[in-house]
Order: structure tokens, then C-alpha cells, then sequence
């Protein structure tokens, strides 16, 4: 029998690990080539792992709600044969995980006292507890930490910015901050919740994963960007026109549903294009401008939930290109298949609110973009149609744009400029065109 090192596969440039969420077989049990092993979750989706060969799951090494790093090994899986699978790289990562095991060994010497959680009032994440245990941070350093989190919880990104900052500077002492901690506490409490009553009909549901992971950057997003709203309405009765008369060809040529969608993709890929302002991210006090045009286009899922799977170099695709890509993503978002990559790299994100019947809204900033724009629902208005002969009243297909942008680096001119182009493309729209 041979052992098989069944390894966390890379599931995008900036995916570095995951959280196992559900292990689909036990020790014991027999797996067949490609067959799912365990289930996976990420920041931004869920998926599989499964099996490069057939075997006998032999031992199980991460257990449910362990986050594992990229390349690390999971399980073992016993094949037939006499030859060890993957023996060239059982080397390097030995190697590499004895140093990892050494840097947390040290860590954990150096450490004040054990982390015991029971003797602290803050909330700290399962996922921030494990880095805590893993990097040696005793409970005295996360008292300490300045949290951007709500309410000043500490998060993932604030542990591991101060173990990577920890050996340019003293650790904080238990003893020093045991005086001022009372005062320190003090505003937390008072800034807490009003306390839920729930009576004996009242039904008390805990969050799934997405939800807390939504729940947790829409409150980061609010909390970073200073949001600011500008509104625009757009007759795009020529667009409905248009659509209505090609769709039935479009589908039977390109076998694609043209929905109008990609028809606002393209205008806002085009407005992005002019106005490359829009099309940056923030760090901290750098602004980074993009070069990509990756458009995140906001899809609700079957359970209520909400993904944002990206069009990367949007501005490079024709229409039939767009509409592929907005239905496989779409389709691929609503059957749980989306790949992590799918979800990275989007550089200005648009929701579709008038799917809902909204009419307008003022969506939150998807982090670490700087605008959004909402779709409002197409309605017949009446509206004054002005001709060489004189205005008279008509019936026209009319929208709302909803464009937010982060006030710290978007002013209102770029935010109001960029909006309106939008609107001028899809009021411009070309009813002879081709697609």
C-alpha cells in the first residue's frame, strides 16, 4: 500500500487558505478518483476537494472549522502499489513545516500565558482565536490591540498585521495595562446593543458562514468609506425596443438569453474607460490605480444570500461576449459552482436593485473599490418628448442609476460625471446596431 498526501489545492492568486467545513467521507471509507472528499469555504465561496486518486481514506489531519493554508496536507489516502505518491514533495514540506512548527514554538515561549478566553468580556473569532494559539499572542496582546472591527473587535487582518509588526516592538505587558484597562473597557460596554427581548414564540436562528462573512464587510465597508450618493434617471426605451426585437435571433445564433444586463455592463465598462478615476482601489493612504477593468456584478443566491462573481477585462468583450460571461457567472453563482477566482480581482461592481422592483437605492461599496452602481427597475412613465415641432407628453421606458462613491478620494464631480456618462451611452444607444 502507498500513501497518497491529499494537499488544500491553490484556488486563486489571493486565496491563501480556507476553512473545511464538512469532511464528505471518514477513515476508513473508500474514494474513488475526482470523487469530493470534504468541503471547503472561503472568504467568498464554497466548494470541494476532491480526490487525484482511488483509495481508502486512512487518516484525517484538519477537522471541521480548522483553517488550513494552501499546499498544506489534509488527509492521507491509502492506494495501491508500493511506490509513496507525492514523495518529492513530502521533502520540501517537511521542511517547510518544521520551520513553521519552529516559528510557533518560539512564539509560544515567548508568550506571557496560555490565551484562555473564558477570562476576557471582548468577542474574539473563531478564526482569530486559532492565529492566536497558532502565533503564541497571549490574551493580555489582544486585550491591547486596537480592533477596527465592530465595536473595536479585533479581526483577522489586525491580529496578523501585529504578529507581523510583534518583533520590531515590545510586547505589551500584563502588568502595565491591569491600571488603565478599566477605563479602557469602559466604552465598550457602553456602546453595546440594546439587549433583544425574545419570547417563548420568537424563534432564535444563528447565522450561516455567508452571512456573518456579508454581515462583517458591509459593516467594514460602511465604517471605512465615507459614501456619498449621486442619482440619475435614463430613458432607455430605445434599449427595450431593441431588445425586444433581436432577442429570439440573438438566442438561436449565439444559443445565450439576452437579458439587459450586459447591455449595462458594456455602457458602464465604457464610462469606466473615460473616467479611470473610478477604476481604483484604496490602501490605507496609497491610492492604486488600476490598469484591468474587472466588472463585479452582485448576484442574490437561492438561500437569500449574496455574491459578487467578476468580468474580468470587461471593456474587451463585444456584447456576445458580455452576455456569455454575465449568464455563465449568473448560472454558475445560482448552482453553487463558482470558483474562488471567479470572485477575485473586480475593480468597480454593479447590482441590478430592479430585479426586486426597486427603483432606486444606495448600495454599500464592495472593499477596497470606490464606486457602485445600483440598476433600477425599467418603468413606462409619461415624459415630456421634445421635437422640432414642440414638446408633447409620451409614454417612454425610463430608469434610475444609483451611483455610490467613496467621498475620501471620489469628489462629486468625478462621481457625478462618471454616472451621467453612463446614462448618455444608454440613451445613445445605436438601434441599428449588430450584436
Amino acid at each position: 500500500m502507498a500513501k497518497f498526501e491529499l494537499r488544500l489545492p491553490k484556488m486563486g492568486e489571493s486565496v491563501a487558505e480556507a476553512t473545511i467545513t464538512n469532511w464528505l467521507k471518514n477513515v476508513g471509507d473508500h474514494i474513488a478518483a475526482d470523487e469530493a472528499v470534504l468541503e471547503i469555504a472561503t472568504d467568498k465561496v464554497d466548494s470541494e476537494v476532491p480526490s487525484e486518486v482511488t483509495g481508502v481514506l486512512s487518516e484525517i489531519l484538519f477537522q471541521v472549522n480548522d483553517v488550513v493554508q494552501v499546499g498544506q496536507i489534509i488527509a492521507y489516502i491509502e492506494t495501491e502499489g508500493g511506490v509513496v505518491v507525492d514523495a518529492p514533495k513530502e521533502e520540501t514540506t517537511a521542511a517547510n513545516i518544521q520551520a513553521v512548527e519552529q516559528t510557533i514554538a518560539v512564539a509560544h515561549a515567548t508568550a506571557s500565558a496560555p490565551v484562555d478566553f473564558s477570562n476576557s468580556e471582548k468577542f474574539y473569532s473563531p478564526l482569530v482565536k486559532n492565529i492566536a494559539k497558532e502565533e503564541g499572542v497571549s490574551l493580555a496582546e489582544l486585550e491591547a490591540m486596537n480592533g477596527t472591527g465592530k465595536e473595536g473587535r479585533v479581526t483577522k487582518s489586525d491580529i496578523l498585521e501585529y504578529v507581523k509588526n510583534r518583533g520590531s516592538q515590545p510586547a505589551p505587558q500584563a502588568a502595565a495595562p491591569a491600571v488603565a484597562q478599566p477605563a479602557v473597557q469602559a466604552q465598550p460596554v457602553a456602546q453595546k446593543a440594546a439587549p433583544v427581548s425574545v419570547n417563548g414564540q420568537d424563534e432564535v436562528v444563528e447565522m450561516d458562514r455567508m452571512r456573518k462573512l456579508i454581515s462583517g464587510y458591509m459593516v467594514q465597508s460602511v465604517q471605512t468609506s465615507a459614501h456619498v450618493q449621486s442619482f440619475i434617471e435614463v430613458d432607455v426605451t430605445n434599449i427595450v425596443k431593441w431588445r425586444d426585437k433581436v432577442k429570439n435571433a440573438f438566442e438561436k445564433r449565439e444559443g445565450e438569453k439576452l437579458t439587459f444586463t450586459p447591455i449595462f455592463m458594456e455602457a458602464v465598462a465604457k464610462a469606466l474607460k473615460d473616467f479611470p478615476g473610478m477604476n481604483i482601489s484604496v490602501d490605507g493612504e496609497y491610492i492604486i490605480k488600476k490598469k484591468n477593468i474587472n466588472l463585479g456584478m452582485a448576484a442574490a443566491l437561492p438561500n437569500g444570500n449574496l455574491i459578487v462573481p467578476v468580468i474580468k477585462n470587461a471593456d474587451q468583450l463585444n456584447l456576445v461576449g458580455m452576455a456569455k460571461a454575465v449568464n455563465d457567472l449568473g448560472n454558475r453563482a445560482k448552482a453553487g459552482k463558482l470558483k474562488p477566482d471567479d470572485t477575485q480581482g473586480g475593480t468597480y461592481t454593479v447590482t441590478n436593485v430592479g430585479t426586486f422592483g426597486s427603483v432606486f437605492g444606495t448600495p454599500i461599496i464592495n472593499q477596497p473599490q470606490v464606486g457602485i452602481l445600483a440598476l433600477g427597475a425599467i418603468r413606462k412613465v409619461p415624459a415630456v418628448i421634445e421635437t422640432p415641432e414642440g414638446d408633447f407628453i409620451g409614454i417612454r421606458q425610463k430608469m434610475f442609476l444609483s451611483h455610490s462613491y467613496d467621498h475620501r478620494v471620489v469628489d462629486g464631480a468625478l462621481g457625478g460625471s462618471f454616472v451621467k456618462r453612463v446614462a448618455e451611452y444608454l440613451e445613445a444607444f445605436d438601434v441599428n446596431r449588430d450584436y
